[in-house]
């Protein structure tokens, strides 16, 4: 998706197809939204097999669809390839669980990813970015969009319990769930991609966690967490355990890679901006947020309207599909001055709402910050200039907004 939009131009929001994934691919997705902030903010779009849903763009009406659940409920699906076809795992997978079970389970996980609980992976974290860093200062192009696809798993590999051999298959596999028509991923169709993606992931999880049982071994990892805890007085059953290790391998892999070179892609473009966060090591932090603004690297999430609901000056019928635009939200004037200007000294950027809002908030939030923190302080530490060593390609995808390809030419940093 293209982050920094083209100039303006009339647009006919009839003819727009917002599941058009030439628009992420090579469109411009920015400038339709600000389009329909402006005109339509409740939006409503027939797909040509009959499928509908209404989307909403404005930041106080995604935060609204998201932080709602009475009025918009996760139970039949929160992503857009769900759309019309119920998820079958809708009351029993974390992310398409409603308050109070989701409630319940989200704090029996979430106790082991708090900012505090996360602190000291700080320098397990920092070796393995200097790890991944190293390649890219050796005066040759370096396609850092493909390679970070692997960050994630090199990070958080160790702290999921997942051996290294099978981290680039599980990568593969996580990528080919959010990005199932892009061609660097897709097997086949992408209904069949998906399903591939859907039965490997699961299985993989449900193999773990029996040779783990039939072991008996422990190694105080987030799986094991997993197996061990407890939920509104009972343990998670073994198809929660199995769904909700599917969903933090999802989540540990897809979103932070993007946000990477998304905010790195950024950073080029503005060398003056790249050289202000060199000069003043304190603006790393809001530099972070202001990435995380700018890439909105999972761009929407989806809910039904339980009943009739007024939003956007519009009605969405009950049962009604609600797609509520991250991308969007995170480009509203009204909350962000100057959106489309990317600027690490910019204030409020934390209010950004690229983790979602609401119950769902994303529970790897801390751990994904921390992470991104320690990656742009070794960057700017090490790398004294950054350059585009080709022409960047986007991810084929409604719902990540990322790149598959963005080649880079650093130089060293000669003074620390």
């Amino acid at each position: 998706m293209r982050l920094t939009p083209g100039a303006g131009r009339d647009l006919d929001l009839g003819r727009v197809d917002l599941f058009d994934l030439d628009l992420y691919a090579t469109g411009d997705p920015h400038r339709v939204w600000d389009v329909m902030r402006a005109k339509a903010p409740l939006h409503h779009q027939v797909l040509p097999d009959g499928r509908e849903f209404w989307s909403v763009t404005r930041y106080e009406d995604v935060c609204r669809v998201l932080g709602d659940h009475r009025e918009f409920t996760s139970e039949r699906g929160t992503v857009c390839t769900h759309l019309g076809t119920d998820d079958v795992a809708a009351g029993t997978l974390l992310t398409s669980t409603d308050p109070p079970r989701h409630t319940q389970v989200r704090r029996a996980i979430g106790a082991v990813l708090t900012a505090r609980a996360v602190a000291p992976w700080e320098d397990r974290i920092r070796r393995a970015i200097v790890r991944f860093l190293e390649p890219a200062l050796d005066g040759t192009p370096f396609d850092l969009a493909e390679q970070a696809l692997l960050l994630p798993a090199i990070v958080t590999g160790p702290l999921l319990g997942i051996p290294e051999r099978d981290w680039a298959e599980l990568v593969q596999l996580t990528a080919m769930v959010t990005a199932p028509s892009d061609p660097h991923f897709q097997h086949g169709s992408t209904a069949a991609t998906l399903a591939i993606a859907h039965h490997e992931l699961v299985t993989y999880v449900t193999e773990w966690v029996r040779r783990r049982r039939a072991g008996g071994e422990e190694d105080g990892s987030l799986l094991d967490h997993l197996m061990t805890l407890s939920a509104g007085g009972a343990p998670l059953s073994d198809e929660e355990i199995a769904l909700d290790g599917y969903s933090i391998l999802l989540g540990a892999n897809v979103t932070t890679p993007h946000t990477v070179s998304g905010t790195v892609q950024a950073l080029m473009e503005r060398p003056e901006q790249f050289e202000k966060a060199q000069a003043d090591p304190g603006l790393v932090a809001n530099l972070v947020e202001e990435g995380l603004r700018w890439t909105s690297a999972a761009c929407n999430f989806m809910r039904y309207a339980v009943d009739d609901v007024h939003i956007g000056g519009g009605t969405v019928p009950a049962g009604g599909a609600v797609v509520a635009w991250i991308g969007s939200a995170n480009r509203d004037e009204t909350r962000f001055p100057d959106p489309h200007l990317f600027d690490i000294t910019r204030s409020g950027a934390k209010r950004q709402v690229a983790f979602g809002y609401g119950p769902h908030f994303c529970i790897g939030a801390p751990l994904a910050r921390l992470t991104l923190r320690v990656f742009f302080e070794e960057l700017l530490q090490r790398f004294g200039s950054l350059e585009p060593a080709g022409p960047p390609q986007h991810l084929r995808s409604y719902f990540i907004a990322g790149l598959t390809h963005l080649p880079v030419l650093a130089q060293k940093r000669l003074t620390p």
